[in-house]
């Protein structure tokens, strides 16, 4: 019996061993294929945002690398154009003054000049001293450089890189309207993020909402940001919004699970329009 428990703790202590190696492996970079890599967050943070990185790597070299964010708060754009528009406010709080974007472009920089990509000088809430022109948390950005770097290449496409947003001009009877934000690495769409600003500009998006329980559809599908998930992924599958089938009634057979109305798809390819 006592020699059973203790085969039983050997292997759990071996698995958790190996669970780690893998979860703290650092990344070679000599190692990683010519290419153009993508991560982001699995969801969104308590801020409402989530985090990308985009990597191009050529001859074991990271030769660009572009810090950026999306959001679920309504009307958003990508957290560079937010910043640069001066709505995110940082520069106010900065004991640097610095806004977000400046501050990312700083990190950016800084991954680019020292090519280390298994930077680990942070303190416990993931600031460093290392890296001049940033004070903000910047451990969330190396952690996403290696889970980029330790994926396949994304696809080359055919669209222009960027983020690209577009929104309904006019609220409908229910004083919602829709809103996309597409996000192109390599020519290729890699996330779509579907969302409804409400007419109330008090109010949160229809996404967040949906997503707290407060917009509810009891639908048999899931609520509003499981279908508009399911919708947005089919889209990155598809590569194209125009190749997903629109019915008369604006629904679509196309997506399984999905039986609310899709005008994102018509949106999204407006969005596109500036990408080709």
């Amino acid at each position: 019996m006592e020699e059973d428990m203790m085969k039983k703790a050997l292997v759990l202590a071996v698995a958790f061993i190996a669970v780690a190696g893998i979860a703290f492996a650092q990344v070679d970079l000599s190692k990683v294929k010519d290419g153009v890599y993508f991560a982001q967050e699995k969801g969104f943070s308590s801020s409402g945002w989530r985090e990308q990185v985009v990597l191009e790597v050529s001859k074991g070299k990271i030769i660009r690398a572009e810090w950026n964010s999306i959001s679920n708060m309504p009307g958003a754009a990508d957290k560079k154009a937010h910043a640069a528009a001066g709505k995110y406010g940082m520069a106010k709080a900065s004991k640097i003054k610095a806004e977000w974007d400046v501050q990312a472009k700083a990190v950016e920089e800084y991954l680019v000049k020292t090519q280390d990509v298994n930077f680990s000088k942070f303190d416990a809430n993931g600031h460093t001293d290392a890296i001049s022109g940033a004070t903000m948390n910047v451990k969330v950005f190396f952690e996403l450089v290696q889970e980029a770097l330790k994926s396949s290449p994304v696809p080359k496409g055919t669209y222009k890189d960027g983020w690209y947003y577009a929104e309904e001009p006019n609220f409908d009877k229910s004083g919602w309207k829709n809103s996309v934000l597409i996000t192109v690495v390599n020519g290729s769409i890699v996330d779509v993020l579907w969302n409804g600003i409400n007419k109330d500009p008090k109010a949160k998006s229809k996404y967040a909402q949906s997503l707290a329980g407060t917009y509810k559809m009891n639908a048999k599908n899931g609520e509003w940001h499981v279908q508009a998930d399911r919708v947005a992924q089919a889209i990155v599958k598809a590569g194209d919004p125009s190749k997903i089938p629109v019915k008369a009634d604006g629904k679509t057979d196309a997506v399984a699970g999905v039986s609310i109305t899709v005008p994102v798809l018509s949106l999204a390819i407006e969005a596109l329009k500036t990408a080709k």
